[in-house]
């Protein structure tokens, strides 16, 4: 098996015990994203870089991307396509090494030009999905997604000589996360994951965004892992977790504290990398001193946590399995190519994601936050899963935002910072 940079990093560093985290980080010019990368690479833990893509480069809108850095004007990312390879990979000399590679991060429903862009200046590993960066983020027809990332993956797959050579990270694992019962995104992300394999990509990562109970939490990210080994199995494939994506904690104790939760997630799910969110994401962008600070306390923790060397799991006592795979079968039945599968699920509603507005879900499954945190299906729609209650009137505004803060309010309640050993050096 021969892995490209990315997935060789990760791996070996999972064999040792040792849990990759990751920033979210990206700047428009290539000083700022240079000092990024060498603050992220001298943090005081095993990292991997970002290249966070800015708005325009997701949409496509290359030249205004360039109209901006040609008048200084600030993005939200970096403009990969604008800045081209040669000057991508000057800004990646001395950085970009065996033991510190980096990701491209995008966002975009049509990506093919970014992934040309992050290949021709030497990067191997990216990440979304052709549901997962097209419902929530776009209006692009799926067909036309689908039809794209088809070309993105076997893109990647020309990378090395048996589609191991360069990495994709599903992203279905997150997309609106907070309010998505986590049986339908561990079986989306199954299913991008069969897609990426069907168009020629062998080395991939399955994503999962923690949520509101850390119980239900880990059930789905071990029922994610062994349906990667059931679906799978010719794949080299590893979880990645992320750090709660809704509305963050405000004050610094609480901040701390989720953070140290999804670590504690990653480290019982046996993932192998955590993206991290920072004290300022309450607030604002944060700071690259922000996330080296988050990057460290994540190491920190991870190296306090017992590590198990095989998490025990019972598919037959798994809500979250059950229910998946019933999602993935019932996918799979509908066409022998996952891309048409996952077209024909959506346009049938037998796919649907809670609160998505993109024209094309279904719009009709709805869910709650329970009291405790428990994520519950209240209605399924043309899913075919059983509601875990009957009928439920549609929630208020009012409720809806009280559910989204669920998080926020439980740890703002937390007042002294969760602590751990000191961290030595990783490298």
């Amino acid at each position: 098996m021969s892995r490209g940079r990315f997935a060789s990093y990760v791996a070996d560093n999972q064999a040792a015990g040792r849990l990759v985290v990751q920033p979210r980080m990206g700047f428009a010019t290539t000083e700022q994203m240079r000092g990024g990368l060498h603050a992220v690479r001298a943090a005081r833990a095993t990292t991997a870089g970002t290249l966070t893509l800015d708005s325009f480069t997701r949409v496509g809108d290359h030249a205004n991307a360039a109209r901006a850095l040609v008048h200084g004007h600030d993005l939200n990312g970096y403009p990969l396509v604008a800045h081209g390879a040669v000057m991508t990979r000057a800004m990646l000399e001395d950085i970009v090494a065996d033991d510190f590679p980096v990701q491209v991060r995008h966002g975009s429903a049509l990506p093919l030009g970014i992934f040309h862009a992050l290949l021709d200046a030497g990067l191997d590993a990216t990440e979304g999905g052709p549901v997962s960066y097209c419902l929530p983020y776009s209006r692009v027809p799926l067909r036309s997604a689908i039809d794209e990332w088809a070309a993105c993956c076997e893109l990647l797959a020309t990378v090395g000589d048996d589609g191991r050579g360069a990495h994709l990270e599903s992203f279905a694992g997150c997309m609106l996360g907070q309010l998505t019962p986590p049986s339908l995104l561990v079986a989306l992300a199954i299913l991008e994951g069969l897609f990426f394999r069907r168009h020629g990509v062998r080395s991939m990562s399955l994503s999962f965004a923690q949520q509101t109970n850390p119980g239900q939490d880990l059930d789905a990210l071990l029922a994610l892992r062994q349906l990667a080994t059931e679906f799978l199995p010719d794949c080299d494939t590893h979880l990645v977790v992320y750090t709660f994506m809704g509305l963050f904690p405000r004050t610094p104790a609480g901040a701390a504290a989720i953070l140290a939760e999804s670590v504690r997630l990653a480290v019982a799910g046996g993932a192998a990398r955590l993206i991290v969110k920072t004290s300022a994401e309450a607030f604002r962008i944060p700071t690259v001193a922000e996330n080296v600070a988050a990057l460290e306390f994540a190491a920190v923790h991870a190296a306090g946590c017992a590590r198990p060397t095989r998490p025990s799991f019972a598919p037959t006592d798994s809500p979250a399995y059950a229910e998946a795979r019933l999602l993935v079968e019932a996918v799979l039945d509908l066409h022998p190519e996952p891309g048409t599968a996952l077209a024909t699920a959506f346009g049938t509603g037998l796919l649907d994601v809670p609160f998505c507005l993109h024209p094309e879900n279904a719009n009709l499954a709805r869910s709650r936050v329970d009291p405790d945190g428990t994520l519950r299906w209240t209605r399924t729609g043309r899913m075919p899963l059983r509601p875990a209650t009957g009928h439920a009137p549609d929630l208020g505004s009012a409720e809806l935002i009280d559910m989204l803060a669920h998080n926020q309010r439980r740890f703002d309640a937390v007042t002294t910072e969760p602590t751990a050993p000191a961290l030595s050096p990783a490298r």
